[in-house]
């Protein structure tokens, strides 16, 4: 069959990672991006700097200059640094990094949005498979950091979706049936040895701490919950509007990868694409 692309989407925990490794294994010639990549689409976990940025970060840390010269790559006036791939013991190396992400508000929406649509419309690859580069990180900094209302996330998607018409692409997306179950399960797998939970006081304190958060008070779980729910109903509208021909839904962690294929192929009828 001829070639395409894949974007594996889905709400945290929903086993994005896992499927895409499924999905390597399976046709192996295809080329993975993973989250901390640098990927020609998205930007999660990298750092996007001018060329006077990217000096600054070399003088600041000549110790690793070399390390950070080897996770670059350029694109016209910029540095994409993939920081959090670089090891070190500096204190705050990955922090000071982080402000140079595109995400966490720190692009205002018409410069965020320019960004994203230029790299997908620039973007012409054949044969590769993103983790989540169409809704999660995108969403959630409009969501939760912008603040936009979901008409605003709409209008972004529409331009996205007419960026994307003569792309070959197909997107997966796992869906999460019990949120707070799924949410439970992941805060105890993504614990170290002792137990001590690594993610989930990371992702609450991104929650409580963002601009969305502090002003509808999400705390805790029942925070994160409420928020995933917006959020999930959100990424299903523009499903249902703006992408049903390019999605196959599939039930988180409960599917056949070779069913998963088929359907996303054209093989199962268009409008069955709930596998």
């Amino acid at each position: 069959m001829e070639r395409t692309n894949y974007f594996i989407e889905g709400l945290q925990g929903a086993g994005k990672t896992t499927l895409v490794q499924k999905l390597s294994d399976k046709i192996a010639d295809y080329m993975v991006f993973r989250e901390g990549d640098y990927s020609p689409v998205e930007l999660a976990w990298c750092a996007y700097v001018t060329g006077e940025q990217y000096r600054k970060v070399l003088e600041d840390y000549p110790s690793i200059a070399s390390e950070i010269r080897e996770k670059t790559v350029t694109e016209g006036e910029h540095k994409i640094i993939c920081y959090t791939q670089i090891l070190t013991d500096i204190p705050d190396f990955h922090r000071n990094l982080e402000r140079f992400e595109i995400y966490n508000g720190n692009l205002d929406k018409a410069s965020f949005e320019k960004v994203i649509l230029e790299r997908f419309r620039r973007w012409d690859g054949v044969g590769q498979i993103f983790e989540c580069s169409v809704f999660q990180n995108i969403i959630e900094n409009q969501m939760l950091y912008l603040m936009m209302a979901d008409d605003e996330i709409f209008d972004f998607y529409r331009k996205l979706e007419r960026v994307l018409a003569d792309k070959p692409y197909q997107i997966v997306y796992l869906d999460v049936a019990d949120i707070s179950g799924t949410i439970e399960v992941i805060r105890k797998e993504r614990s170290d040895d002792q137990g001590n939970e690594l993610w989930f006081p990371l992702m609450i304190r991104y929650l409580e701490e963002s601009p969305y958060g502090k002003r509808h008070a999400l705390n805790g779980m029942e925070g994160l919950v409420r928020h995933l729910e917006r959020r999930k109903a959100l990424e299903h509208s523009l499903i249902n509007e703006l992408f049903h021909r390019k999605v196959t839904i599939v039930p988180s962690k409960n599917y056949n990868i070779d069913d998963m294929i088929k359907a996303s192929k054209g093989v199962i009828k268009e409008n069955d694409h709930n596998i």
